[in-house]
């Protein structure tokens, strides 16, 4: 009878009347379903018990569209392409750069809102590539982490669908000068696609930049490290899955070749479909790689199957494979450089000099924090770092975080310096953004959007010091 009620309540739900089953049927279905259903419901009580209470600040509501034309005035203009305008002058109307020069640039002083701006300094928005911003809010709570897939082989997944822009973490990265991200999806072989992000949007729909701008691939090493939990050590293993992980990736590749070459195919097969820009080019394909063996067969593998764009990823061993990786023309995106060297006959401070040692050599070279979330936000101070050991140039160091990821991500002309035609995303620093003991955001635009510079750390900070009444002592 049970049976029978359930397909009467279905009826139900979609009629709003019992069918030709009995009013008995649907009292006795209710009956038993209450006595199932009582503890869930308890359950479910609790639940929006917990997470409807009235919390005592939210994240700042997205900015408004620009209504009336900006000027910056009086500050030091760095373009982001090597070029520091001293006194300059910045000038942006409906999201638009439409002035940048020096004290000479003549605007509408009687419609422009006019922003005093001595002293201080004006950057182009940082660019985090290969975060995880958004997709991670907190790693050990797995409701909170939508950043990969299950599978090896998921080229048809797009992280742009799971970006988040409500996360507590986008507010931290915009205080301290990143107002652009690389949404990326980690885990298995192909991890999936990765999209150009605004750190500002109700929404990814309000957020996207750029969608799909590459997929991500990790190379099978010739050797996986494990760590000994026991005396905490870490041990290379051989892999011994890698040539069969290899010999997959070759006939996918080989498959989305031919696939790519019909233009108009009866059935669309979504992994190869998602295949198709790296061989026309409209794709990058980031190749996360780091002993430099495997860089060198990662990027023979990608070009020898059509792929036009390969980016490498990582690459801590790259200041061994630096002749190959210029003659190839391989831009690279460094990981984390703020750590020790990997082998110990190596100089101490050779991480921290990497960025500016491949530059030197000929490559290009855009810097990234890993795929650490909440870490992103002190980007700007690895370039620092890359500048202060490496006897870099300090706008040659912000080029790596600026101009050159936005030529990486094809979106130099939108974003990366400050140039009349492009977006108005930029920032106005006290000090110096790439050092930490200077560094003070005053205002972020992003598109012309003055965007409220709160954060949880903020609201931390203000807690506690009135709480024990830091300020008056």
């Amino acid at each position: 009878m049970l049976n029978i009620s359930v397909l009467n309540f279905r009826n139900y739900m979609r009629t709003g009347r019992p069918s030709n089953y009995s009013i008995k049927v649907h009292k006795l279905y209710f009956a038993q379903a209450s006595y199932f259903l009582r503890p869930i419901s308890y359950f479910l009580l609790l639940i929006s018990g917990l997470l409807f209470q009235p919390v005592s600040a939210q994240n700042p509501a997205p900015a408004k569209p620009q209504t009336k034309p900006i000027a910056l005035v009086g500050g030091t203009v760095h373009v982001g392409n090597g070029t520091v305008i001293d006194k300059g002058t910045v000038v942006f109307d409906k999201g638009i750069l439409t002035a940048v020069g020096d004290a000479s640039t003549t605007f509408d002083r009687n419609a422009t809102e006019v922003i005093d701006v001595t002293g201080k300094h004006l950057y182009p928005g940082l660019i985090a590539m290969g975060a995880t911003t958004g997709l991670v809010e907190i790693s050990s709570v797995r409701a909170t982490t939508d950043n990969q897939e299950i599978g090896a082989l998921n080229p048809n997944v797009r992280a742009l669908v799971a970006y988040n822009t409500d996360s507590e973490v986008i507010p931290t990265l915009r205080n301290n000068g990143l107002l652009l991200t690389q949404a990326t999806p980690q885990g298995g072989t192909i991890s999936g696609s990765s999209s150009v992000m605004e750190l500002d949007g109700w929404n990814w729909e309000d957020a996207v930049l750029k969608k799909d701008d590459g997929l991500w691939l990790t190379w099978p090493p010739f050797f996986a490290r494990e760590f000994n939990f026991e005396d905490f050590s870490v041990s290379l293993q051989r892999n011994s899955r890698r040539q069969e992980v290899i010999n997959n990736l070759a006939q996918l590749f080989s498959d989305a070749r031919a696939y790519s070459q019909i233009k108009n195919p009866s059935i669309t097969n979504l992994k190869l479909e998602a295949l198709r820009g790296l061989f026309s080019g409209n794709q990058n394909l980031y190749i996360r790689a780091d002993n430099s063996k495997d860089i060198i067969e990662a990027v023979k593998f990608a070009k020898s199957h059509g792929v036009q764009k390969p980016v490498i990823v990582g690459a801590e061993d790259a200041l061994r494979v630096v002749d190959f990786l210029k003659e190839n023309n391989i831009p690279v995106v460094l990981g984390e450089t703020h750590r020790l060297p990997n082998r110990q006959d190596e100089p101490v401070y050779q991480p921290y000099q990497l960025p500016s040692l491949l530059q030197k050599a000929g490559v290009t070279v855009a810097l990234s924090y890993g795929e650490a979330y909440w870490r992103t936000r002190n980007l700007p101070f690895v370039a620092g770092t890359a500048a202060g050991f490496g006897n870099l140039d300090r706008e040659e160091a912000l080029k790596m975080i600026t101009s050159i990821p936005a030529k990486i991500l094809g979106v130099d002309k939108q974003v990366g310096t400050l140039e009349k035609g492009k977006l108005a995303t930029l920032v106005v620093c006290k000090g110096d953004i790439l050092d930490m003991r200077s560094n003070g955001i005053e205002h972020a635009f992003i598109r012309g959007r003055k965007t409220d510079l709160d954060d949880r750390h903020k609201r931390q900070y203000k807690k506690y010091n009135d709480k024990y009444d830091i300020g008056n002592k």
